[in-house]
Parts: C-alpha cells; sequence; structure tokens
C-alpha cells in the first residue's frame, strides 16, 4: 500500500492481522489520497516513521492494557504515534491533563512533568488511535478513508488472543470501535467504560472511574504484571 505501510514496515508480531487488510483496495487507496495530499503541500501529522508507532512499541504478543483514542492530536509537533500522548517539552493536551487528574485520584501519583507516554507503550499498553493521520488543523480530516480497517483488525487481534487484557474504553467513539470486534464481551478480557477524558465529559463519569487500578488488579490476578503508570 502506497505511503501508509507496506509488509515490510508492519511490525512482525502484527503482520498477520494487519496484512490482509493491507492487500484491500480501500488500503491502496488511502495510501493514494496520502501522497497526493501531501504532494499538494499539506501537512500531515504524525509525520511519516511516527504514524505505526504504537505498534511498534508494543508488540501483540505484550499487550496488557488497549487505549483507543479518536485521531491524532492535529497541532504542529504534538502528535507521534501515540494516542493521548505527545513528545517531551509539548504541552500537556486538555484530555491527558484529565487523565492524570485521574490517575492522581485513583493512585495518588504526582504530577505529571510531561505528556510523554512511550513508557505506557513500552510496558505493553496499547495507544492506538481509529485513523493514524489527520491534516493540520482539522480534526477528523483522516476519518473513513480506510484507517478503520486497519486499526480495526489491530483491535479483533488483540481480542482473539488468550492473554488476559484490559480494554479501556473512553467515550462513544472508542466504545462503537470496540463493540465491531466479535467475542470481545465474551473473551478472557476486561472491559472498562467511562465518558471521554475530554474537558467537555470528564466531570460526566471519567474522573472516578479508577480504570488504572482496576486495571492492574486484573492484571496481577491474571499472573500478567501491573503497568507502572507513574
Amino acid at each position: 500500500m502506497q505511503e501508509t505501510a507496506t509488509r515490510s514496515e508492519i511490525p512482525q508480531s502484527w503482520q498477520n492481522a494487519v496484512q490482509p487488510v493491507l492487500a484491500a483496495p480501500a488500503s491502496r487507496k488511502l495510501g493514494g489520497f496520502l501522497k497526493a495530499e501531501e504532494k499538494a503541500g499539506k501537512r500531515i501529522f504524525p509525520p511519516r516513521g511516527q504514524r505505526l508507532a504504537a505498534l511498534e512499541l508494543t508488540p501483540l504478543d505484550k499487550v496488557k492494557v488497549v487505549i483507543l483514542g479518536q485521531d491524532p492530536y492535529h497541532g504542529f509537533g504534538q502528535a507521534h504515534g501515540l494516542a493521548f500522548s505527545v513528545p517531551d517539552g509539548v504541552k500537556v493536551p486538555p484530555s491527558l491533563v484529565n487523565i492524570c487528574k485521574e490517575l492522581a485520584s485513583d493512585l495518588g501519583l504526582p504530577p505529571r512533568k510531561h505528556g510523554n507516554l512511550e513508557g505506557w507503550a513500552r510496558q505493553g499498553v496499547l495507544l492506538l488511535n481509529n485513523a493514524l493521520t489527520v491534516e493540520e488543523g482539522r480534526a477528523g480530516s483522516h476519518q473513513m478513508l480506510g484507517w478503520e480497517a486497519i486499526t480495526d483488525a489491530v483491535v479483533a487481534a488483540v481480542a482473539a488472543s488468550d492473554q488476559p487484557t484490559v480494554f479501556m474504553l473512553w467515550g462513544s467513539h472508542a466504545r462503537k470501535k470496540a463493540s465491531r470486534v466479535e467475542g470481545l464481551a465474551n473473551g478472557p478480557h476486561l472491559v472498562l467504560t467511562a465518558p471521554h477524558p475530554s474537558p467537555l465529559s470528564a466531570h460526566s463519569g471519567f474522573f472516578g472511574c479508577r480504570h488504572f487500578s482496576k486495571a492492574n488488579a486484573f492484571l496481577e490476578a491474571n499472573g500478567r504484571g501491573a503497568i507502572d503508570w507513574a
């Protein structure tokens, strides 16, 4: 598939899950779209080389927790391939500020000094956006263009695993995506739902959901080891 991902670019552990989707016409069309947009001078985030960061940092057999986002941040320098995360030195976005507040309330953790969540990803937290690219300044601009089939396949591969995994579904968009995954509700997994951590909805039930402590209790009970959320 042009400009999105080829088999050689997909991390080895995810290839069997994703390759059939990459071969589909919709994925090839997505690749052509991205190439044309960049040729026209439009800025696409995250930049090439970072769009598969979630898969690169969290191999399929290491996934312990899945957190689903909608699409990458659309401001310059914010998106680096992990849902809700920003690179070091970038101001922490409002939704992540609220995630940090819930971490402090749930686990007593001190405020984070940065918004880079690579440490979570390396421990097995799959920080996956529904669409893996966005045009600068246009939130949701690359939704429904083909990324969904690829990220659906990723979620389905985790759900099909017999390793007990936690799915944190924040907001209606994440719940809708997970509802498309056959067998998720009946598998060995823990599915946690709450409103989105956005300032518009966090006070409607995200604050106080205690997903982080619940996730660790489940992982420890199933012999998978807790996540160091700090």
